[in-house]
């Protein structure tokens, strides 16, 4: 479906010549014209890493407004439509504000170069400002220290999820070079909350940190029977399983938990953590799509599910969570962007995986069918290429029941959800 706003969004995408160009100085170009709406928001808590940011910050949405906050959110990229990554007071922009918001953003900011992520953060600051709430979460895009997020002079809190080599062509490829730009969020005096990492993002992270006076704080998570414990400082929480799927989301929920556990703007209640790490949402991140028209193609028994994960990080937790004992086959339908490390992303899948079925992202600078499958072959998995994910499910259909795992790209998972009517809301 197309919406008034796509014509100005591809407008705005024209104004620079590179997609991404990491500055600071045309940002606070641009938000000098707007008469800075950057100063003028709620207290803000700021998300970098590589990955786990969209979920940490799902919980962080949730737990808040279990607690009875309002809460803006901006987070990118958008899986179907743009008005996903603005999230009013719990509820996306709506259309027409949209429109209006771009169009006066386009209007202040003329022919002068941009890129589409700067302008359109400039467009999420001038809506957050003019709309009430009590808390903006806002996602990094790219980096940290570069990134046009990066303009919060003194957030309430920030947070850097886990670090891994990713986007090597704008951030390199050294983990502790990588950690450095994330760092670069962090403020004086400001809570700091970091995910475990490895030691030279570590380093760099708490370097940094201790360069401008970030308070840094301990604080773990451990899985129990029933759910999992989180603990720091101020004592432990016991808690109930999070409601967003595999091992890894205990260590997100535990970043949401610990970074509104250090800010001392808003009151949270234990009932409130139990309740919003129960209750977030989070599309195309391990999403299980069985009931969907997809789903439905799939022998009886069967599961389909859904991830947008695309670097070597994401294809260790997927590993991790499709390793639990199970006489159903896996098959995986992929299709990766340009530039990706598919090898890097399939090899922890490898020993459960029976076939994966290569596809093109209709519509995108994506890696051929024929490369996915070289990449998997080279893995060691048996691998052939696809017409399209509707043909694979029903080649897959005449088997017994199965799990098939739909992976390797934001925007191949956009257009899944696209198909099914799963919008995100």
């Amino acid at each position: 479906m197309k919406y008034s706003s796509d014509k100005v969004l591809e407008r705005l995408q024209k104004l620079h010549p590179k997609k991404i160009d990491l500055s600071l100085d045309r940002m606070m170009g641009l938000l000098e014209k707007l008469d800075h709406p950057e100063r003028k928001l709620p207290p803000v808590i700021h998300v970098a890493g590589t990955n786990g940011k969209g979920s940490t910050v799902a919980y962080l949405r949730a737990i808040l407004e279990a607690a009875g906050f309002s809460v803006h959110v901006y987070s990118s990229p958008h899986l179907v439509r743009f008005a996903e990554r603005i999230r009013l007071a719990g509820k996306l922009i709506d259309e027409d504000q949209l429109l209006e918001s771009l169009l006066h953003c386009e209007e202040i900011n003329g022919d002068t170069p941009i890129t589409y992520f700067e302008i359109t953060t400039a467009i999420a600051f001038r809506a957050f400002a003019n709309s009430p709430a009590d808390v903006v979460l806002l996602e990094v895009g790219l980096g940290g220290r570069l990134d046009a997020t990066n303009v919060i002079d003194q957030p309430l809190a920030t947070i850097i999820t886990p670090v891994s080599v990713d986007h090597e062509q704008f951030l390199g490829a050294d983990l502790g070079g990588i950690a450095f730009e994330k760092a670069g969020i962090a403020k004086k005096a400001v809570p700091l909350i970091m995910a475990e990492q490895k030691k030279p993002a570590a380093a760099a992270i708490m370097d940094h940190a201790r360069k401008v006076g970030a308070k840094t704080c301990d604080w773990s998570v451990e899985r129990t029977v029933s759910g999992f414990d989180y603990h720091d400082s101020k004592g432990h929480l016991s808690l109930p399983l999070p409601a967003l799927y595999g091992p890894h989301q205990i260590t997100n929920a535990g970043l949401a938990i610990a970074c509104l556990r250090h800010q001392n703007r808003f009151d949270i209640k234990p009932a409130d953590f139990a309740r919003g790490v129960t209750t977030a949402s989070w599309p195309a991140r391990l999403q299980n799509i069985t009931a969907s028209r997809y789903g439905k193609i799939l022998p009886t028994g069967s599961e389909l599910w859904l991830d947008g994960g695309h670097n070597p990080a994401a294809g260790q937790i997927l590993g991790r969570f499709f390793s639990k004992r199970d006489t159903r086959p896996l098959y995986l339908i992929c299709g990766m962007m340009a530039g990706k490390d598919t090898k890097g992303f399939l090899k922890p899948l490898k020993e459960h995986t029976a076939r994966i079925y290569g596809i093109e992202v209709i519509g995108e600078n994506c890696q051929s069918p024929d490369k996915i499958v070289d990449m998997a072959e080279q893995v060691g998995i048996k691998a052939s290429t696809a017409a399209s994910v509707e043909d694979t499910l029903h080649a897959i259909s005449d088997r017994k029941s199965v799990r098939v795992l739909i992976c390797g790209s934001l925007y191949l998972a956009g257009y899944i959800l696209a198909q099914n009517d799963l919008l995100p809301a």
